[in-house]
């Protein structure tokens, strides 16, 4: 119970890395806002963690929209009176080589993947500050630091997750916030699962620990940098890989 009765607001928590996520930090006691812009998945998450003996609420919001990530922080707020953590999670992929991207493609990832990330943190932040206490953990990507081809536009919008991630550390250090961001390698996810065989073969080859991870072991770095035990960090990219990028 390392979370106990704190708020946490996962976005991108209706299915996949930000489900797992959601589900680990009720477990650890959080009150845990599940976010998506899917209404009936992040319903369904809830009543997963209802189902645990847990507490949760249910946002539908699209987090690259100001208005709608106000409305979704100002009803945590009125629920449960304060916000402690907030998992920047949501992200999509519209994969393509660079001279097929087109310019819905590229928008489209960067205010899902980074600008999201920019929204969420400033609206929660002005919860945070006050306090003088808060956690902030980004959901950045292997392919932010060593790139994928075909992924232009996903690379870079995590490369800006992870740039965002170092300032804003030290900017909300003498605030007591802690800003830090996770970096996972290749995961077992919907996203991941549509691959054709031969293309996971190829991927898992290259990993030292000879498989892919599961959004299980992102939740858990997610517990950790979100629990007291990560005072002391901040500014940090957690990657959580088996080893393929060192």
């Amino acid at each position: 119970m390392r979370l106990q009765d704190k708020v946490a607001i996962v976005t991108g928590a209706g299915q996949g890395i930000g489900q797992k996520i959601a589900v680990r930090m009720a477990k650890e006691g959080a009150k845990v806002v599940v976010v998506d812009v899917n209404y009936d998945l992040c319903h369904n998450v809830k009543a997963e963690i209802e189902k645990a003996g847990d507490v949760a609420l249910a946002i539908k919001c699209d987090v690259s929209k100001r208005d709608d990530v106000e409305d979704m922080v100002a009803e945590t707020v009125n629920k449960f009176g304060t916000i402690d953590i907030l998992i920047n999670n949501a992200g999509i992929t519209r994969d393509g080589m660079i001279m097929d991207l087109t310019d819905q493609q590229w928008d489209a990832v960067m205010n899902v993947d980074l600008k999201s990330v920019f929204l969420c943190s400033q609206t929660v932040l002005k919860h945070m500050i006050p306090k003088q206490r808060g956690k902030i953990i980004n959901i950045a990507s292997i392919a932010g630091e060593m790139g994928n081809v075909g992924q232009t536009n996903y690379a870079a919008a995590k490369a800006g997750v992870i740039g965002a991630t170092k300032s804003l550390s030290k900017e909300l250090a003498r605030k007591n916030i802690t800003v830090n961001a996770i970096a996972p390698g290749f995961i077992e996810t919907e996203m991941t699962a549509i691959l054709p065989d031969k293309v996971k073969y190829f991927f898992v080859k290259q990993i030292p620990l000879a498989r892919m991870g599961k959004p299980e072991d992102i939740a858990s770095g997610c517990v950790f940098l979100a629990s007291d035990e990560a005072d002391y960090i901040t500014g940090q990219i957690l990657r959580i890989n088996g080893g393929w990028y060192v």
